[in-house]
Protein backbone atom coordinates (compact mmCIF):
# COMPACT_ATOMS: atom_id res chain seq x y z
CA UNK A 1 0.00 0.00 0.00
CA UNK A 2 1.39 3.53 -1.01
CA UNK A 3 0.17 5.64 1.73
CA UNK A 4 -0.11 9.71 0.78
CA UNK A 5 -0.46 11.99 4.00
CA UNK A 6 -1.50 15.51 2.67
CA UNK A 7 -2.33 17.35 5.85
CA UNK A 8 -0.22 19.09 7.76
CA UNK A 9 3.01 17.82 6.67
CA UNK A 10 3.62 15.50 3.25
CA UNK A 11 4.48 11.98 3.67
CA UNK A 12 4.84 8.99 0.44
CA UNK A 13 5.45 5.96 1.65
CA UNK A 14 5.51 2.26 0.40
CA UNK A 15 4.68 -0.65 1.35
CA UNK A 16 7.07 -1.29 3.76
CA UNK A 17 7.17 2.11 5.20
CA UNK A 18 9.94 3.39 3.85
CA UNK A 19 9.78 7.32 2.09
CA UNK A 20 9.59 7.65 -1.51
CA UNK A 21 11.72 10.66 -1.43
CA UNK A 22 12.31 10.76 -5.16
CA UNK A 23 8.64 11.32 -5.98
CA UNK A 24 8.93 14.02 -2.88
CA UNK A 25 11.95 15.61 -4.21
CA UNK A 26 9.57 17.13 -7.05
CA UNK A 27 6.77 19.13 -6.41
CA UNK A 28 5.35 18.91 -9.88
CA UNK A 29 4.93 15.53 -9.52
CA UNK A 30 3.48 15.34 -5.86
CA UNK A 31 1.14 18.12 -7.08
CA UNK A 32 0.20 15.73 -10.04
CA UNK A 33 -0.38 12.90 -7.65
CA UNK A 34 -2.53 14.49 -5.21
CA UNK A 35 -4.96 15.59 -8.22
CA UNK A 36 -4.91 12.55 -9.03
CA UNK A 37 -5.71 11.11 -5.73
CA UNK A 38 -8.67 14.14 -4.90
CA UNK A 39 -10.00 15.88 -7.60
CA UNK A 40 -13.63 15.28 -8.28
CA UNK A 41 -15.37 13.44 -9.80
CA UNK A 42 -12.94 10.55 -8.43
CA UNK A 43 -11.31 8.28 -10.74
CA UNK A 44 -10.08 8.98 -14.29
CA UNK A 45 -9.32 11.79 -15.16
CA UNK A 46 -8.22 13.55 -18.99
CA UNK A 47 -4.87 14.07 -19.89
CA UNK A 48 -5.96 17.40 -21.28
CA UNK A 49 -7.11 18.87 -17.89
CA UNK A 50 -3.44 17.42 -16.17
CA UNK A 51 -1.58 19.70 -19.06
CA UNK A 52 -3.84 22.75 -18.60
CA UNK A 53 -3.16 22.63 -14.46
CA UNK A 54 0.29 21.39 -14.68
CA UNK A 55 2.05 22.86 -17.84
CA UNK A 56 0.13 26.31 -19.06
CA UNK A 57 3.09 27.47 -20.83
CA UNK A 58 4.00 24.84 -22.85
CA UNK A 59 2.98 24.18 -26.47
CA UNK A 60 0.43 20.14 -26.83
CA UNK A 61 3.54 18.11 -28.01
CA UNK A 62 6.03 19.31 -25.23
CA UNK A 63 3.15 19.42 -22.16
CA UNK A 64 2.47 16.09 -23.24
CA UNK A 65 5.85 14.89 -22.89
CA UNK A 66 6.32 16.52 -19.95
CA UNK A 67 3.16 14.83 -18.29
CA UNK A 68 4.28 11.25 -20.08
CA UNK A 69 7.86 11.66 -18.19
CA UNK A 70 6.21 12.36 -14.87
CA UNK A 71 3.65 9.47 -15.06
CA UNK A 72 6.77 7.31 -16.32
CA UNK A 73 9.03 8.61 -13.46
CA UNK A 74 5.69 7.56 -10.92
CA UNK A 75 5.06 4.26 -11.96
CA UNK A 76 9.22 3.60 -11.23
CA UNK A 77 8.62 4.56 -8.35
CA UNK A 78 5.16 3.69 -6.81
CA UNK A 79 4.60 0.53 -8.78
CA UNK A 80 1.15 -0.02 -10.62
CA UNK A 81 -1.16 2.52 -8.73
CA UNK A 82 -1.15 4.91 -11.49
CA UNK A 83 -4.04 3.50 -13.86
CA UNK A 84 -4.55 4.87 -17.93
CA UNK A 85 -7.33 4.24 -20.21
CA UNK A 86 -6.00 5.11 -23.65
CA UNK A 87 -4.32 8.45 -24.62
CA UNK A 88 -6.44 10.32 -22.68
CA UNK A 89 -7.24 9.30 -19.20
CA UNK A 90 -5.12 8.78 -16.12
CA UNK A 91 -5.65 8.19 -12.63
CA UNK A 92 -5.32 6.01 -9.41
CA UNK A 93 -5.88 2.27 -8.42
CA UNK A 94 -6.95 3.35 -5.26
CA UNK A 95 -7.13 -0.42 -3.72
CA UNK A 96 -3.08 -0.04 -3.82
CA UNK A 97 -3.06 3.64 -2.09
CA UNK A 98 -4.30 5.60 0.73
CA UNK A 99 -4.57 8.81 1.35
CA UNK A 100 -5.47 10.97 4.59
CA UNK A 101 -7.59 13.41 2.68
CA UNK A 102 -9.42 10.30 0.93
CA UNK A 103 -9.74 8.11 4.45
CA UNK A 104 -11.19 11.82 5.98
CA UNK A 105 -13.80 12.22 3.91
CA UNK A 106 -14.72 8.22 3.67
CA UNK A 107 -15.11 8.93 7.60
CA UNK A 108 -17.40 12.22 7.59
CA UNK A 109 -19.52 10.04 4.85
CA UNK A 110 -19.11 7.10 7.74
CA UNK A 111 -20.46 9.57 10.76
CA UNK A 112 -17.15 8.73 12.31
CA UNK A 113 -16.32 12.31 12.97
CA UNK A 114 -13.30 11.44 15.53
CA UNK A 115 -11.60 9.58 13.32
CA UNK A 116 -12.01 12.24 10.46
CA UNK A 117 -10.84 14.83 13.01
CA UNK A 118 -7.56 12.54 14.08
CA UNK A 119 -6.34 12.48 10.47
CA UNK A 120 -6.51 16.20 9.94
CA UNK A 121 -3.54 17.33 11.27
CA UNK A 122 -3.32 20.69 9.31
CA UNK A 123 -4.43 22.42 5.81
CA UNK A 124 -4.13 20.26 2.83
CA UNK A 125 -0.84 20.52 1.23
CA UNK A 126 0.49 23.42 3.74
CA UNK A 127 2.82 25.71 2.88
CA UNK A 128 3.59 23.78 -0.69
CA UNK A 129 3.80 26.21 -4.12
CA UNK A 130 4.17 25.30 -8.01
CA UNK A 131 4.95 28.85 -9.22
CA UNK A 132 4.10 27.97 -12.91
CA UNK A 133 0.89 26.20 -12.22
CA UNK A 134 -1.77 28.85 -11.37
CA UNK A 135 -4.83 26.78 -12.40
CA UNK A 136 -3.62 23.98 -9.70
CA UNK A 137 -3.28 26.66 -7.02
CA UNK A 138 -6.20 27.89 -7.41
CA UNK A 139 -7.50 24.47 -7.15
CA UNK A 140 -5.32 23.85 -4.45
CA UNK A 141 -6.97 26.99 -2.41
CA UNK A 142 -10.60 25.83 -3.15
CA UNK A 143 -9.78 22.30 -1.57
CA UNK A 144 -7.90 23.29 1.11
CA UNK A 145 -10.92 25.42 2.42
CA UNK A 146 -13.44 23.02 1.33
CA UNK A 147 -11.94 20.49 3.68
CA UNK A 148 -11.00 22.58 6.36
CA UNK A 149 -14.78 23.68 6.56
CA UNK A 150 -15.68 20.11 6.75
CA UNK A 151 -13.76 19.79 9.49
CA UNK A 152 -15.15 22.92 11.19
CA UNK A 153 -18.11 21.39 10.55
CA UNK A 154 -17.09 17.89 12.09
CA UNK A 155 -15.95 19.39 15.35
CA UNK A 156 -19.03 22.16 16.00
CA UNK A 157 -21.42 18.56 15.36
CA UNK A 158 -19.24 16.89 18.03
CA UNK A 159 -19.70 20.07 20.16
CA UNK A 160 -22.98 20.28 19.92
CA UNK A 161 -23.67 16.45 20.65
CA UNK A 162 -21.49 16.52 24.05
CA UNK A 163 -23.28 19.58 25.20
CA UNK A 164 -27.05 17.63 24.35
CA UNK A 165 -25.56 15.23 26.38
CA UNK A 166 -24.10 17.04 29.36
CA UNK A 167 -20.65 16.16 28.23
CA UNK A 168 -19.68 19.97 28.89
CA UNK A 169 -15.29 19.43 28.79
CA UNK A 170 -16.08 17.66 25.34
CA UNK A 171 -18.24 19.93 23.99
CA UNK A 172 -15.80 23.05 25.19
CA UNK A 173 -12.60 20.88 23.93
CA UNK A 174 -14.87 20.32 20.21
CA UNK A 175 -15.55 24.05 19.84
CA UNK A 176 -12.25 25.74 20.78
CA UNK A 177 -11.11 22.83 18.38
CA UNK A 178 -13.14 24.12 15.65
CA UNK A 179 -12.10 27.62 16.19
CA UNK A 180 -8.92 26.71 15.55
CA UNK A 181 -9.63 25.98 11.95
CA UNK A 182 -10.81 28.62 11.01
CA UNK A 183 -9.70 31.70 13.80
CA UNK A 184 -10.81 34.62 12.03
CA UNK A 185 -13.87 33.63 11.52
CA UNK A 186 -15.86 36.21 14.07
CA UNK A 187 -19.01 34.27 13.87
CA UNK A 188 -17.29 31.02 15.07
CA UNK A 189 -15.93 32.60 18.06
CA UNK A 190 -19.28 34.22 18.74
CA UNK A 191 -20.63 30.50 18.93
CA UNK A 192 -17.77 29.37 20.95
CA UNK A 193 -17.84 32.13 23.62
CA UNK A 194 -22.15 31.29 23.52
CA UNK A 195 -21.35 27.41 24.07
CA UNK A 196 -18.45 28.07 26.91
CA UNK A 197 -21.69 30.50 29.11
CA UNK A 198 -23.92 27.96 28.52
CA UNK A 199 -21.53 24.90 30.11
CA UNK A 200 -20.59 27.41 32.86
CA UNK A 201 -16.89 28.37 31.72
CA UNK A 202 -17.78 32.57 31.79
CA UNK A 203 -14.02 32.59 32.38
CA UNK A 204 -12.78 31.29 29.21
CA UNK A 205 -14.85 32.56 27.44
CA UNK A 206 -13.80 36.11 28.14
CA UNK A 207 -10.76 34.67 27.47
CA UNK A 208 -11.12 33.73 24.35
CA UNK A 209 -12.80 36.87 23.22
CA UNK A 210 -9.83 38.71 24.63
CA UNK A 211 -7.09 36.36 22.66
CA UNK A 212 -9.21 37.08 19.47
CA UNK A 213 -9.46 40.68 20.34
CA UNK A 214 -6.04 41.12 21.31
CA UNK A 215 -4.28 39.29 17.57
CA UNK A 216 -7.13 41.57 15.47
CA UNK A 217 -5.87 44.97 16.68
CA UNK A 218 -2.09 43.32 16.41
CA UNK A 219 -2.69 41.97 12.80
CA UNK A 220 -4.75 44.25 11.22
CA UNK A 221 -5.51 47.01 14.02
CA UNK A 222 -9.56 46.48 13.93
CA UNK A 223 -11.97 45.76 16.97
CA UNK A 224 -14.28 43.17 17.09
CA UNK A 225 -17.97 43.68 15.31
CA UNK A 226 -20.62 45.26 18.23
CA UNK A 227 -22.43 41.68 18.07
CA UNK A 228 -19.48 40.12 19.79
CA UNK A 229 -18.97 43.15 21.85
CA UNK A 230 -22.27 42.99 23.40
CA UNK A 231 -22.28 39.43 23.69
CA UNK A 232 -19.10 39.31 26.22
CA UNK A 233 -19.91 42.39 27.83
CA UNK A 234 -23.63 40.56 28.84
CA UNK A 235 -21.25 37.61 30.20
CA UNK A 236 -19.15 39.87 31.68
CA UNK A 237 -22.16 41.17 33.67
CA UNK A 238 -22.75 37.63 35.03
CA UNK A 239 -19.38 36.81 36.22
CA UNK A 240 -19.96 40.24 38.47
CA UNK A 241 -22.54 39.24 40.06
Amino acid sequence: MIKLHTFGRLSLTGPEGHEISSVLAQPKRVAVLTYLALATPRGLHRRDTLLGLFWPDLDQEHARGALRQALSFMRRSLGDVIETRGDEEVGLLTEDFWCDALDFEASLDAGQLPEALDLYEGDLLDGFFIGDAPEFEHWLDRERARLRRLAAEAAWALADESETEGRGPDAKRWGRQAVSFAPDDESALRRLIALLDRVGDRAQAVSAYEVFARRLGEEYELEPALETQELIDGIRTKLER
